[in-house]
């Protein structure tokens, strides 16, 4: 059993097994699963085909860490970020920069903001020509999200975000990721927007709905994303998902030679995404 590695990837894996060759390192990465309700549906974007890493997958919302997303500066409401720590089994730094990231991703990859006011406020609207500069300027990195907060009064709202899964990708690729899931209901008056960028579209979708697109060979699915939709479509409702118990377990998938033959093995229920 287990999804197969073929060429170079195989040959990578035996490489990598044998200790003939080094892994690179995971970066830390956060990710977000927006929901809305009448019926559930989860927000996907499609990543442009000429992505380095997962061409053409639908993907939630999310990215790498930025340095400047630990900043001490960044305003702050909801449970901090030793409480994070705890969560998700990192220190208080890691675990800042990863709430952080998971909102300033967010932001720049569907409008959508996780902040307000103040610790009982969310920002109702985050459409207009000062928004969408603002949005640029945190994608282009000439702007941090402590700035970002600040020039507008905000503050950032962990409350609204509930910590979800832990992935962390296979040793047997290049480009690698040690990323946080997180999942949030869509803020009332907020909504999403094809703002392009890595994206060349953008869809909501009921969960059951992407799975059988992946299942019927018409939308690429990541492992993680399709383990996260089939997840979600046991739920009715945003508010079903932000309340049920949750605990956080690491998933590394791992090479192994089976037969012969070099495959990946998944840990738990040993889904490979299909």
């Amino acid at each position: 059993m287990g999804f197969p590695l073929p060429g170079e990837v195989g040959e990578r894996a035996r490489e990598i097994l044998a200790g003939r060759l080094a892994p690179v390192p995971a970066r830390d990465a956060a990710t977000v699963v927006l929901l809305r309700d009448d019926p559930l549906e989860v927000y996907l974007l499609r990543r442009t085909a000429t992505m380095a890493f997962a061409a053409g997958a639908y993907v939630f919302p999310g990215g790498s860490v930025d340095p400047r997303d630990a900043d001490h500066a960044v305003a702050w409401a909801g449970p901090s970020p030793a409480e994070w720590g705890e969560v998700f089994r990192a220190d208080e730094s890691t675990a800042r920069g990863l709430v952080c990231a998971a909102v300033r991703e967010t932001f720049e990859e569907s409008g959508v903001l996780l902040a307000g006011p103040g610790p009982d406020a969310v920002v109702t609207d985050t459409t207009g020509p000062g928004w969408e500069a603002d949005r640029l300027a945190l994608i282009a990195r000439t702007l941090s999200f402590a700035e970002f907060l600040d020039r507008r009064g905000l503050v950032l709202r962990s409350d609204l975000l509930k910590a979800w899964a832990h992935w962390i990708t296979p040793v047997v690729e290049p480009r690698r990721f040690d990323t946080r899931f997180f999942v949030a209901a869509l803020p009332p008056g907020q909504r999403t927007r094809d703002v392009g960028g890595e994206a060349s579209g953008v869809a909501w979708m009921r969960p059951r709905d992407a799975l059988a697109a992946a299942r019927a060979g018409t939308a690429h699915l990541l492992p993680p994303t399709f383990r996260t939709l089939a997840e979600m479509a046991a739920f009715e409702s945003a508010g079903d998902v932000l309340a049920c118990p949750r605990s956080i377990t690491t998933v590394l998938p791992e090479p192994a030679e089976v037969d012969g033959r070099m495959v990946l093995m998944f840990p738990e229920t040993g889904e490979t995404g299909e």
